[in-house]
């Protein structure tokens, strides 16, 4: 596995003593979601980069308020007349 380090300034993030014993978890959680959101990567991808399964991702991309499909309004008029 390749790894991509990032340098980031201390006083940009919670405290430590506020930093969850996962915090790099969500952080790579945060940037698969970031990037599935500007449709950069696949949903295959980002969850593959936050450790999770495609639909696991999916799921909590939904729960965290982003939208996991992208359909226009006559694709879903199309797809609920059926």
């Amino acid at each position: 596995m390749n790894t991509l380090t990032i340098e980031l300034p201390m006083d940009g993030l919670p405290s430590l003593a506020e930093l969850p014993e996962n915090f790099s978890d969500e952080v790579r959680f945060f940037l698969a979601l970031k990037l599935f959101e500007q449709g950069r990567i696949s949903s295959g991808k980002a969850g593959r980069l936050s450790g999770m399964g495609r639909v696991e991702f999916l799921l909590a991309a939904s729960r965290a308020g982003v939208p996991v499909l992208d359909l226009s309004q006559d694709e879903i008029d199309e797809e609920f007349a059926q």
